[in-house]
């Protein structure tokens, strides 16, 4: 007899073996949470420059979907759904962003789960958040079936006060002529999953705080892994990529020293850009190996 087979005819304190105990478990007995995907999606696009010699702009960009259905109808929150009986949270998180955005296979990243048990006003939800990174050239949006639509905001993020060991945040968040503005405060030293929430500035349930936590990550990766290369097409200019890490990290980098920094992270091709109305710049892809 198998060390399974041994322990499945032990008996509990009730008399009862694992058999018995399963044939009589009621799960009705435990209160369960229904648990959910939230999504933090992020794509880097080219500003919109009138001077096409002039070399474009870098803006980080989050997936929005403008809610169509009660709780929080018409109010702007990340994408999500419901998790299947028949999913992972990580199967879930993707066939979210495959309806959203239609692309697959891309870097796809659990941030954390949150499960205040008030954070949703119809029942105890639990949500297991997912950070995605994209090459804005292979998306194409399409609102899923609570939404009402689905926009890309550009955003930022940033410290706007620091007293004692209280730190105040601004997240903002623009598209058109819609604008959101969100405050979060936060203890020095402490995660972003544990902030709290001043003004949610129109954001649906908690998700400035799921929001908060996505840039946390994606900003202290960018220090020691290549995550950016993931918001980039498969053809770059070393230019291009040092933007991004600007426009994600909120500083400037010499040049000089960016490209020491991302020497080990790209591969130099024979292509160069084309059409663009400057000298052409020799293009690199990720390295491989």
């Amino acid at each position: 007899m198998t060390d399974k087979g041994k322990d499945t005819l032990q008996k509990d304190h009730n008399g009862l073996t694992e058999e018995e105990f399963l044939a009589a478990y009621e799960p009705g007995d435990y209160l369960r949470p229904s648990v959910a995907t939230d999504m933090v999606i992020f794509t880097v696009t080219d500003a919109e420059e009138e001077n096409y010699r002039k070399l474009a702009r870098k803006e980080l960009r989050i997936l929005l979907i403008k809610r169509g259905a009660h709780p929080y109808l018409g109010s702007w929150a990340l994408p999500g759904g419901f998790v299947r009986p028949t999913e992972t949270t990580e199967e879930a998180a993707a066939r979210e962003l495959r309806e959203e955005t239609g692309v697959d296979k891309v870097y796809l990243e659990q941030l954390y789960t949150f499960s205040n048990p008030d954070r949703d006003p119809r029942t105890w939800v639990m949500s297991c958040s997912y950070m995605a990174l994209i090459d804005s050239s292979r998306v194409q949006i399409e609102a899923g079936d609570d939404a009402a639509q689905a926009a890309w905001f550009q955003t930022s993020f940033c410290k706007i006060e620091q007293e004692d060991r209280r730190e105040l945040w601004e997240l903002t968040l623009f598209h058109k002529e819609t604008a959101l503005r969100a405050l979060i405060e936060k203890e020095t030293g402490r995660p972003f999953s544990e902030c709290k929430i001043l003004d949610s500035g129109g954001l649906a349930f908690d998700h400035a705080r799921i929001l908060a936590c996505g840039y946390e990550r994606l900003r202290g990766k960018l220090s020691y892994t290549d995550l950016a290369l993931h918001l980039m097409p498969e053809y770059f200019t070393l230019t291009q990529l040092q933007q991004v890490y600007e426009v994600v990290l909120d500083r400037e980098f010499p040049a000089a020293a960016f490209r020491r920094k991302a020497a080990p992270m790209v591969t130099e091709t024979d292509c160069y850009t084309e059409n663009e109305g400057h000298r052409p710049s020799r293009l690199y892809r990720k390295n491989e190996g």
